[in-house]
């Protein structure tokens, strides 16, 4: 191997290549997927010291191709269900993750090269901005984010309380980072042996060790208070999972699942819940447009007298439940507010719809949200103009456009505040504490994971969501299609999550911790400080570095 790196050759680049795809294997086994089906989240503590080691020994001109190659392997084999959903979708995820690895190991090249002694402590720092550049942007995708291997170590999540995820991922990555610069270097034929090593630098592992002890201790310390604390009162929530296959749509359709949905809600009730809560889009019919307009006619104009009367028995079958209905539907409105529902100088339907979710009661809608955060590319394009070719591709596929929701909504039942997150809204850590910091007791996820046609997807998507519920101290119910229906306490437990790809309910009884008893938490008033400072760190670092290392070259 000495050889090989004084001289780079086909054969060094091949051994790069190959130890970058079986990282990304282990890589991805930490999380929830086919190989575990909880994932084996203790693998997250060294899985990237091999990649690290490869960023500091490879070449300039090879390190964003590992960069591509590594982000390309790892969404295979952790999101491998992706095609299910849709077969370009697989391709849209790898590539885009694919060129955020590729900025990513540019910068932790340069973090080694800037400053070779210290450069793992600014490797740390570049992992949690890129975390969370990387999930912040227009096409944002947070799954697969390391510190989410670790949701079922409750103790290492509680401190999110505080920093949200950024502590957690610093944490993980700095100490494969520590130790893959001393392998890098004795592959190399130039490091110290490990021992010698570590005592060239007891600082570091020492200073590591006690804020672990003191992030574990803290931690079990969080978790016990939050397992004794007293709820202000108990909330009764049934959640109807009817395992309807997304990709199947027409009236017909939609007839068969509202008697699925009405079926389950009847005998739910029987429990006497608080609220029923069906799942993302269960109903598709919008019922405020046609309570609004095809009641007086406009449905019928254009051939929508039977989409009307199903919305007719829904709005009799909800006044009948005599118990607040909570509902994804979409929601239609006049899509310019000056003409009537149907554009009378072309006859079509004046009308733009949101993915929405609806509370319904004594007869009438009490409260809608419109989803804030748009899945990229099947739910939203902001780029029309931009890439048209890209958009025309996208049309083609069939996707759905929804209009974007701007208000983080609280909705009021029986005296409980909560909000409603649609689908993977609540793997972002902004949104659920948006709706904390509004009013929100409980947070009520609403989501279709059935699209993904995937047990493992499902997983994966409740794993991130424990965390939230950690940020905000806050009860999470996850109301969904197919999977993963269960409860988040406050501490990050998952409870009593429901068979998936079963038609069936469950009934939740849910510790409501109001704001005014239990405050808001650090995260929940500062979210993502962290993540600031870290890209601070990070960029004015390796600015630093890029000059001083200019400087030195001029000056030689």
């Amino acid at each position: 191997m000495i050889d090989l790196y004084k001289k780079r050759s086909l054969r060094t680049l091949c051994s790069e290549v190959l130890l970058l795809i079986i990282s990304a294997f282990v890589y991805s086994i930490a999380f929830p997927g086919f190989v575990s089906e909880k994932g084996l989240g203790f693998i997250a503590f060294f899985a990237i010291i091999p990649v690290l080691m490869v960023i500091k020994n490879t070449s300039w001109k090879a390190v964003g191709f590992h960069g591509f190659l590594f982000g390309v392997a790892f969404y295979c084999f952790f999101n491998y269900w992706l095609p299910n959903f849709h077969k370009g979708a697989i391709v849209i995820v790898t590539v885009i993750k694919g060129t955020e690895m590729l900025m990513l190991f540019f910068a932790l090249k340069a973090a080694v090269t800037y400053f070779k002694r210290f450069g793992f402590l600014l490797q740390g720092f570049i992992w949690v901005s890129y975390a969370y550049l990387s999930e912040s942007w227009f096409a944002g995708y947070p799954y697969g984010t390391i510190c989410y291997a670790l949701y079922r170590y409750l103790p290492l999540i509680q401190i999110a309380e505080y920093t949200g995820i950024w502590f957690i991922i610093y944490m993980i990555i700095t100490p494969q980072a520590f130790i893959a610069a001393n392998l890098a270097d004795r592959v190399r034929g130039k490091g110290d042996k490990f021992i010698t090593y570590i005592k060239k630098n007891i600082y570091f592992p020492i200073i590591y060790a006690i804020i672990f002890v003191l992030w574990f201790t803290t931690g079990c310390i969080q978790l016990n208070y939050w397992e004794k604390a007293i709820p202000d009162r108990t909330w009764r929530v049934a959640t109807v999972q009817h395992n309807h296959d997304s990709w199947q749509g027409g009236l017909t359709t939609y007839r068969r699942n509202f008697s699925n949905l009405r079926r389950l809600s009847l005998e739910a009730i029987r429990q006497n819940p608080d609220i029923v809560v069906w799942s993302e889009t269960a109903f598709v019919p919008s019922v405020s447009w046609h309570m609004n307009y095809s009641y007086e006619g406009a449905g019928d104009t254009i051939g929508n007298k039977e989409t009307a009367e199903l919305v007719k028995e829904f709005v009799s079958f909800a006044e009948e439940l005599d118990k607040p209905l909570l509902t994804g539907n979409p929601t239609g409105v006049l899509k310019d507010p000056s003409k009537g529902p149907i554009d009378e100088e072309t006859g079509e339907l004046n009308r733009t719809d949101y993915n929405s979710v609806i509370l319904f009661d004594d007869g009438t809608i009490k409260g809608t949200y419109n989803k804030q955060h748009l899945v990229p590319f099947t739910e939203h394009f902001p780029y029309k103009k931009q890439l048209p070719w890209l958009y025309n591709i996208l049309v083609a596929l069939d996707y759905n456009w929804w209009e974007q929701g701007d208000e983080a909504k609280v909705f009021e039942s029986d005296g409980v505040k909560f909000s409603t997150p649609i689908c993977y809204e609540d793997v972002f850590g902004y949104l659920p504490a948006g709706f904390v910091r509004n009013g929100a007791d409980v947070i009520v996820n609403m989501t279709n994971d059935r699209w993904s046609g995937s047990a493992d997807a499902a997983v994966q998507h409740a794993a991130i969501a424990t965390v939230r519920s950690v940020e905000t101290r806050k009860t999470m119910v996850r109301s969904t299609n197919s999977g993963l229906t269960c409860m988040i306490l406050p501490t990050g437990e998952l409870v009593d999550p429901v068979e998936q790809f079963k038609m069936t309910y469950h009934i939740y009884d849910v510790p409501v911790y109001t704001s005014e008893t239990y405050g808001h938490t650090f995260y929940v008033e500062h979210t993502d400080i962290l993540a600031y400072a870290s890209i601070f760190i990070s960029a004015v670092t390796l600015i630093v570095g890029l000059c001083l290392t200019i400087l030195k070259k001029v000056k030689k």
